[in-house]
């Protein structure tokens, strides 16, 4: 998939839910890898802020974002169209300190960025996919749940958690749970593109109890909010005109939220959330830890084909090309080069070793040795590359499945050079077996047979 976004630039305006204030936001189109930024116009100078989760400054009834003195608030839903639609690069011109509520839902932002017609752009998108499972958990407190402007004191005491698995695409599981007659237990789960956010999510409302709304205009918040712009819910129903839009309407506006949560880690996301009881601030807290992750980008097919064309031609390939194919990074990237590659046949690697290497300030650090097991590791990785440069390969991984026949023949130290050579032996299905071995000036220093699987690296 490209890079998008809009064809021409679009207004909305509205009241703000806490100021009331009329707010005018203004959507442009942005160029290729420019991402997304907030321009306060009504400020001298036009000051920016780049949409990303090191911007928060608070997340608790609705998501905000600052720098110093200048502050964006209630953006989630906003993210939410933006995510919703799968636009990468945009300008959101703003003349106040916050978001318009609107109907309490993301559709007329969905629908205005419709209407300005997205774009595809000339470059392509690169995904975040997750390698291990994240989790943030908040046990037993008591929860103060949050829909992006309202808030109630409904729920009992309980746990929060959000995971988010390793997938192939991005999906939402959410639950809510009220200890309120109306509101109670509710669950749902969607594939999240642009066909499902814009029909089954985009439309679900903000929502929140009476008795909070009458506590909130107490304090001098929400001077904005009305039945126009959430769902209220009373004790004894909804207080709305206007039916529900859907059964289950507010689970969905909570993935709504999550949603738009996410669009703060960057680059798009691949994986399964499931959440239970979550709200704006746990989403913040899993986007921190995603996005603190050393990412590895889904290898792109045009990536892979370079690299080919590159092997056909018998160019060496360096550290830049290898990190497109291996998953693996310092301090456990054990190739600096390969000198050649035949597919599906044999590779042939360089390391350099290094006194500077860490294992060598704990292995015999008085006569500095390199483990044999990493020796074993870097010819595995040259066989790594040898198996995942064919684009057919592209997003899977390679593991052990048993190592047979190692010998250590001569011991390697700093300032040796490891030409490392793998070539396959067999390969049935998604299985198969190289023999490796490692020289150092053309001295045998060790050899092996390894066998291997490949899989999807979501273990699929």
């Amino acid at each position: 998939m490209k890079q998008r976004t809009i064809g021409r630039e679009i207004s909305y305006s509205g009241n703000g839910l806490h100021t009331g204030r009329k707010v005018k936001i203004t959507f442009k189109p942005a160029p290729v890898d420019s991402g997304v930024r907030f321009v306060r116009v009504d400020l001298g100078g036009k000051p920016q802020i780049v949409v990303e989760v090191t911007k928060v400054i608070k997340a608790s009834r609705e998501t905000s974002l600052g720098e110093g003195e200048l502050k964006v608030q209630s953006v989630e839903h906003i993210l939410a169209a933006l995510t919703g639609l799968s636009i990468d690069n945009l300008i959101i011109e703003i003349d106040s300190d916050e978001a318009p509520a609107a109907d309490g839902s993301a559709l007329p932002f969905a629908q205005a960025l419709k209407e300005a017609g997205i774009v595809e752009q000339e470059k392509e998108r690169e995904y975040l996919e997750l390698k291990e499972p994240v989790f943030y958990i908040k046990e037993d407190v008591h929860l103060r749940q949050d829909f992006g402007g309202l808030s109630s004191e409904a729920s009992a005491k309980g746990d929060v958690y959000l995971i988010a698995l390793p997938n192939e695409e991005l999906k939402i599981s959410y639950t809510i749970d009220f200890d309120h007659p109306v509101l109670r237990t509710q669950f749902a789960s969607f594939v999240i593109n642009e066909d499902t956010f814009v029909k089954e999510i985009a439309p679900a409302r903000t929502f929140g109890f009476e008795s909070e709304v009458r506590e909130l205009r107490e304090r001098g918040l929400i001077k904005g909010g009305s039945l126009e712009n959430a769902v209220v819910i009373g004790e004894k129903g909804i207080l709305n005109k206007e039916p529900l839009r859907f059964p289950d309407e507010f689970v969905r506006h909570k993935i709504l939220d999550l949603l738009g949560d996410l669009y703060l880690i960057g680059p798009p996301l691949k994986a399964h959330i499931i959440a239970l009881k979550s709200g704006h601030g746990a989403n913040v807290e899993l986007v921190k830890k995603i996005h603190s992750l050393k990412r590895e980008k889904i290898p792109l097919k045009k990536e892979i084909e370079e690299i080919q064309k590159r092997i056909r031609t018998k160019e060496i390939l360096g550290i830049k090309d290898i990190q497109k194919i291996l998953p693996h990074r310092y301090p456990f990237l054990l190739v600096d080069r390969i000198l050649e590659l035949e597919e599906d046949k044999r590779a042939v690697g360089i390391k350099n070793v290094s006194i500077n290497e860490e294992f060598f300030q704990g292995h015999f650090p008085g006569h500095p040795v390199m483990p044999g097991v990493l020796i074993v590791e870097a010819m595995a990785q040259v066989g790594g590359i040898l198996l995942l440069s064919k684009r057919e390969h592209s997003g899977k991984l390679a593991y052990f499945t048993g190592i047979d026949k190692v010998r250590f023949r001569k011991p390697v130290v700093p300032g040796d050079t490891l030409r490392l050579e793998a070539e396959v032996s067999k390969i049935k299905g998604r299985m198969g077996k190289m023999t490796t071995r490692a020289y150092v000036e053309d001295k045998l220093v060790a050899g092996a047979e390894l066998m291997f699987a490949l899989v999807l690296r979501e273990g699929e």
